[in-house]
């Protein structure tokens, strides 16, 4: 019935990139899909894992003996050992390692939370967001209302789903009274796909306003240099760029900002000392600081299979290919007619395509 209402497309043969090699990988890695016969589209709410990191990952485990990081033993000091080429790994892939810290959370969120609870938010600070952030980052305000911040947002374009650049310079000029001032936004929008520029690190900054990133739905298909922009803090999920293991994030703090974050209590492996008959604690003065109690140090390891699995296929190609897909999607969509000439569908979202990924 539906068919009858609007113009018939002469079917063709989508052109896009690199096809050869990303079907010749979704037979060798990902045949599942192909056996079970699915389709799979929920790339933002999960990547797939590849068969060859289970593979690598089972075999580290089925070879070793890995014990709690916080013991001196042998299989102990294996595992920290295999932890801090991990932290290297993420480092690297960012190209981070001279600048950041890198703090090993649950998810993104998790990273978000410590920023939430630890930025001095006072009556002498103020919290700006824009409206496609992640509720995990609108639920930082809790923490700045709670402690008399002021918090405010930069509107969105409901048109195009973009930020005006006039806007939110304008939001930036504002609030020149606060000591602390903190402005916070994804890269690339959880809801729209659509990539804010990075450029607003820099003038944020110079503006003088501390950024935390989140990068969670970015870096799967878009690559972050950290020696290009440095925001103070940047929120990453690891299974959004490589599918496995879930349950893993990170927080990469630029290290001129570490003490900016005010730890308020302490837990254990986050402290150099503390006392019992006295009140006092000294924090480690690293990324130890913020990972509280043991760390998910079986499944760290498996990060840099993940990281290095990337790095062969290569994050240009993989941008190359998704910027196709999603231009081909545009305009197959964007030729629907109806019978009389008119448009069926109406598409959301910018013009320039280059700017956004499928949501």
């Amino acid at each position: 019935m539906l068919s009858s209402l609007y113009k018939k497309q002469t079917a063709q043969k989508p052109t896009l990139l690199h096809d050869t090699y990303f079907n010749d990988l979704r037979r060798k890695e990902y045949s599942r899909l192909c056996n079970q016969q699915h389709t799979y589209l929920d790339f933002t709410g999960g990547n797939l894992y590849a068969q060859s990191q289970l593979d690598e990952h089972q075999s580290l485990l089925r070879n070793n003996v890995l014990g709690n990081p916080h013991s001196g033993n042998p299989s102990s000091l294996l595992a920290t050992q295999l932890v801090q080429e991990a932290r290297d790994k993420v480092l690297t892939f960012f190209n981070a390692s001279e600048d950041y810290h890198c703090v090993f959370t649950q998810n993104a969120s998790g990273a978000l939370k410590i920023v939430g609870e630890c930025y001095p938010h006072s009556k002498d600070s103020h919290l700006l967001m824009i409206a496609d952030n992640h509720n995990s980052v609108h639920g930082m305000r809790e923490y700045c209302s709670n402690q008399g911040g002021s918090y405010s947002y930069a509107p969105l374009n409901y048109e195009d789903l973009t930020i005006s650049d006039s806007d939110l310079e304008e939001s930036l000029h504002q609030h020149s009274d606060k000591r602390r001032k903190l402005f916070t936004y994804p890269a690339q929008s959880n809801v729209s796909g659509v990539k804010h520029d990075l450029e607003w690190i820099n003038k944020a900054q110079e503006n003088g306003w501390d950024v935390c990133l989140d990068a969670a739905a970015y870096v799967p298909s878009s690559p972050l240099d950290l020696r290009k922009y440095q925001p103070e803090f940047v929120a990453v999920s690891f299974y959004k760029i490589f599918g496995y293991p879930t349950g893993l994030g990170c927080l990469l703090i630029k290290k001129c900002a570490f003490h900016k974050l005010e730890k308020k209590w302490f837990a254990g492996g986050t402290v150099q000392y503390a006392s019992v008959s006295n009140p006092f604690y000294f924090l480690a003065d690293d990324y130890e600081r913020f990972e509280n109690g043991t760390i998910n140090y079986l499944d760290i390891p498996a990060v840099t299979i993940g990281l290095n699995y990337i790095n062969k296929i290569g994050m240009q190609r993989i941008n190359e290919r998704i910027t196709s897909m999603t231009k081909y999607l545009y305009q197959a969509l964007r030729d629907i007619q109806y019978l009389d000439g008119s448009k069926f569908i109406h598409l959301f979202g910018p013009s320039c395509r280059e700017i956004q990924a499928a949501p």
